[in-house]
């Protein structure tokens, strides 16, 4: 019994630590202004679609990029 609340006290931990370090990473890149974003290669929209990807870690494969307007070619 006290692995299964050791296993799932550590998978809420975790989860909560991942969390918190995409908050971080959501709250500096919107932190920036537009020029630094745009010498990034976002726009201030992009922000939210950055972390609706998967990470490489879990799918094994690298994401596609993902933009807001997928109208827009960017260069290869």
């Amino acid at each position: 019994m006290s692995t299964l609340l050791a296993k799932f006290a550590d998978g809420l931990i975790g989860r909560f630590e991942n969390w918190r370090v995409r908050e971080r990473a959501y709250r500096e890149l919107a932190a920036l202004d537009d020029r630094s974003l745009a010498d990034i290669g976002l726009t201030r929209s992009d922000i939210p679609h950055v972390f609706d990807r998967k990470p490489v870690e879990q799918t094994g494969t690298p994401a596609e990029p993902v933009y807001a307007n997928t109208n827009i070619r960017h260069a290869a």
